[in-house]
């Protein structure tokens, strides 16, 4: 004789582990480790979540979990009262999961309760066609895209570095592009920096930037900061980024921002460009080294010209540009492995990569524990050290 819902219903509470949301309130409040999924249909979880709360929608479950979670973990799971995620529940133990449990009373119980919930960012229709590409990557999906949305990046320089960086960026839906450039177009640059054209010659490049992005993407808004990078500025400029991209062409420049991101625990993604040689790694202070670790003096100016008294071949920036982008994109989705500790460098002529390890310099003057960093003049500093 088949089973009704109610029997089925009783059947899966009786094999399943229920939790009250005074006790998940609890977990959370101790920061214990727990992750929340909530099972409700998608306008229900417009409406709010739980405080981190992962989205999975009941009909995609089986489908989506071990993307999301591992079968030791620590699951509660939820709905709108109790129901659907108590058959979620049995469902997962039959998959192996060994900690799972259903919040008795669910979403309406917690939010009756006056419990924190979160607004989160829901995708309008025409973001999930633009971003469909993305929405289908198990490691980026609804959740790493609105992530995305909500980041802020900073770029120094809007070049040949920036300018692929940018252009990718803007493309991949991060929210808020940050453009530090106090230079006006230029008809050389036009060979490699391709965020400009031939009719803004003579214009800020943070606003040729900005027109360029905002028309490729209109999710994105772009921060220009038409100025010179300073010790007086920096950190009022650093302000309020998730991380930043140094695509600076002059040394006093990046060791300024590699000790602001130091002081303000900022991620710095940094490419630089020779000829037909470029090289990029990230730096994320407290997790490896950083600028001065890898570089603690300037090399003379005859060993480190410009582009403009070398030259540069004009797709090298963007392939390291691109890298850079890359890395960034890993950062603010929390995957894969980033170039801590790594230095990528690429010989265009030969088409070949090489890593080199990269070790924290145990008495580096900025990023050694007890390091009391100061902003200083790099000018006078690398013109010393020359």
């Amino acid at each position: 004789m088949s089973a009704t819902f109610r029997e089925l219903l009783s059947d899966a509470k009786k094999e399943i582990r229920e939790v009250s949301i005074e006790d998940v309130k609890r977990l959370l409040d101790a920061r214990a480790p727990l992750k929340l999924v909530d099972v409700r249909e998608a306008d229900e979880y417009a409406g709010g979540r739980l405080p981190g709360a992962l989205h999975i929608p009941r009909g995609f479950l089986e489908l989506r979990i071990e993307d999301k979670a591992t079968r030791d973990e620590e699951l509660v799971l939820y709905c709108a009262g109790g129901t659907r995620s108590a058959l979620a529940a049995r469902t997962l133990q039959h998959m192996g999961y060994t900690r799972v449990a259903s919040l008795t009373g669910g979403y309406n119980r917690w939010s009756d309760a006056h419990y924190p919930v979160e607004k989160p960012v829901v995708l309008t229709p025409a973001q999930k066609e633009r971003y469909r590409r993305h929405l289908i990557l198990p490691e980026v999906g609804e959740e790493g895209q609105a992530r995305l949305l909500k980041s802020r990046v900073l770029l120094l320089g809007a070049g040949g570095l920036g300018s692929p960086a940018a252009l990718y960026l803007a493309a991949a839906g991060v929210g808020t592009l940050g453009i530090v450039d106090a230079d006006v177009v230029d008809l050389s640059n036009l060979q490699r920096q391709v965020l400009h054209t031939h009719e803004r010659a003579g214009q800020p490049k943070v606003e040729s930037a900005r027109a360029t992005l905002e028309a490729l993407n209109p999710d994105v808004k772009v921060v220009p900061f038409h100025e010179r990078l300073t010790s007086d500025n920096v950190l009022r400029i650093l302000e309020g980024f998730d991380l930043v991209l140094d695509g600076g062409d002059n040394f006093p420049t990046r060791y300024l921002l590699n000790d602001a991101c130091v002081i303000q625990g900022k991620p710095n993604l940094h490419g630089s460009i020779f000829r037909f040689e470029g090289q990029v790694t990230t730096f994320v202070p407290g997790q490896g080294p950083c600028y001065r670790c890898l570089y603690p003096s300037p090399p003379p100016p005859e060993l480190a010209p410009s582009c403009a008294e070398a030259g540069v071949l004009g797709v090298l920036p963007g392939i390291i540009g691109l890298f850079q982008a890359n890395e960034a994109l890993k950062l603010l989705l929390g995957v894969g492995e980033p170039l801590v500790g790594r230095l990528l460098t690429f010989d265009a002529l030969g088409t070949r990569f090489q890593e080199l390890k990269l070790r924290r310099d145990p008495k580096c003057p900025v990023c050694a524990p007890g390091a009391k960093v100061e902003l200083i003049d790099y000018e006078r500093f690398c013109a010393s050290s020359a």
